[in-house]
C-alpha cells in the first residue's frame, strides 16, 4: 500500500480486550508501518450520538413544523451548520482513502451507534445526490470495507443454513450503503465465531488479516451493475439490452438485480466472481 494513503477505521466496539480491538488494533499497526496515515473513529469511547435529530444543526431549522431530516441536514451542510461532530467525521471521510468498518454483527447488521454514525455522518450533498450515487457516486475513488465478527458459524450463513446466505445480508450494508454513496467495495473481512473457536484458532484468523492488508488497496472491487445500466426514465429499470446479455446466462447479475435466477455465487463475499 502506498505511503501517502490515508486510512479511517470506524470501529464499534465496547472493550478494549475484545477481538474486534485486536482486529482494529492489528490494522492500525500494519498500515502505520506501510507509512499509512490511519485514523480511528472509536465511537463508544467518542460517546458518539446516534440519534438523528434536529440537534444536528445550529441553529433555526428551515420548517421545524414538518422536520425532514435529510433535507435540512443538507441545508445544513451547504451553510456550514451541522454539528461539530459530523464536520469532523465528515473531514476523516474526505481525507480518507479507504475506510474499514470494524464492528460486531448485530442482528445481521451493524451496532446501533455505527448505524448512527452512518446516518449521520453521510448526509445528503455530502455523501450522494440524486445524480451522483451508485457507481457514479460521490466516493467513487475511496474505497471501503466492512470487517466483522459474527456470532454463527460460517455454515449457519450458507444457502441452506438457518440464517440464510450471507451474500443477502450483506447486500443493504455494502449495495445501499457502501456502493450507494459510489465507494469501491472490497471484499468483506469476515471472522466467524471468533468466541467459539480456540485461541490458536482465533489467532490464524488475526494473521489471515494481516497478510490482506498488505495489498488492500490492490484488490478489486466487488462487481455492482453500474448506474448506466439503468433507465432513469423508466424507474430505474434496468435496460433492456443490458437485460438481454443477461438471458442467456445462469445467474442473475447481482444479489439484488438477480432477473428471478439463482443469485451469482460470492458476489457479495468474494471480486471477480
Amino acid at each position: 500500500m502506498s505511503a501517502a494513503k490515508k486510512v479511517l477505521i470506524v470501529y464499534a466496539h465496547q472493550s478494549a480486550g475484545s477481538f474486534n480491538a485486536a482486529v482494529k488494533d492489528v490494522a492500525v499497526s500494519v498500515l502505520t508501518a506501510q507509512g499509512c496515515s490511519v485514523a480511528v473513529s472509536d465511537l463508544y469511547t467518542m460517546k458518539f450520538t446516534a440519534a438523528a435529530t434536529a440537534q444536528d444543526i445550529k441553529g433555526e431549522v428551515q420548517n421545524p413544523k414538518h422536520f425532514r431530516y435529510a433535507e435540512e441536514t443538507m441545508l445544513a451542510w451547504q451553510e456550514g451548520k451541522l454539528s461539530a461532530d459530523i464536520i469532523e467525521e465528515q473531514r476523516k471521510i474526505t481525507e480518507a482513502d479507504v475506510i474499514i468498518f470494524q464492528f460486531p454483527m448485530y442482528w445481521f447488521s451493524v451496532p446501533a451507534i455505527m448505524k448512527g454514525w452512518i446516518d449521520r455522518v453521510l448526509t445528503q450533498g455530502f455523501s450522494f445526490t440524486s445524480e451522483k450515487r451508485y457507481s457514479q457516486g460521490i466516493f467513487k475513488d475511496k474505497k471501503a470495507l466492512l470487517s466483522f465478527t459474527t456470532g454463527s458459524q460460517e455454515s449457519m450463513f450458507s444457502a441452506n443454513g438457518i440464517n440464510g446466505d450471507m451474500n443477502v445480508t450483506l447486500w443493504p450494508l455494502q449495495n445501499g450503503i457502501l456502493h450507494y454513496c459510489g465507494f469501491q467495495v472490497l471484499a468483506p473481512q469476515i471472522f466467524w465465531a471468533p468466541s467459539h473457536v480456540a485461541c490458536e484458532a482465533r489467532a490464524a484468523m488475526l494473521e489471515s488479516w494481516r497478510a490482506r492488508l498488505q495489498d488492500l488497496l490492490g484488490e478489486a472491487p466487488l462487481a455492482f451493475a453500474p448506474l448506466d445500466s439503468f433507465d432513469r426514465d423508466k424507474g430505474f429499470q434496468l435496460k433492456p439490452e443490458v437485460q438481454a446479455k443477461q438471458d442467456g446466462q445462469e445467474f442473475g447479475l447481482t444479489v439484488g438485480t438477480h432477473l428471478g435466477k439463482p443469485l451469482p455465487p460470492n458476489n457479495q463475499i468474494k471480486a471477480g466472481v
